[in-house]
Order: structure tokens, then sequence, then C-alpha cells
């Protein structure tokens, strides 16, 4: 899932350090009030990732 407003990609293989998301996290999984940790963009102004 990438950040619609700073390109910031979520990765669920790496998590998130500044949330403290473990490594194998769907993006699915991350709690509702989980925000982007480049921009703080909230979870709904993510896009999926097309590749």
């Amino acid at each position: 899932m990438e950040c619609r407003i700073c390109w910031h990609v979520y990765d669920p293989g790496e998590g998130d350090d500044v949330w403290q998301i473990p490594p194998g996290t769907p993006f699915d999984a991350l709690p509702e009030h989980w925000r982007c940790p480049v921009c703080d963009a909230e979870k709904s102004g993510f896009l999926r990732v097309v590749g």
C-alpha cells in the first residue's frame, strides 16, 4: 500500500518502526488509528500498489 500524499510504501515484510508494528503485519491488520509514519496521513489515504 502506498500513501497518496508522500508516496511512502508500507511493506508488510518490514512492518513500521515508528508505530512499533512488527514485520509480517499485513496492511489490513494495522490498527485503525495507524497513520503514515512519514506525513501523518490517515490509513484511508493509502492506495493499493499495482505491480
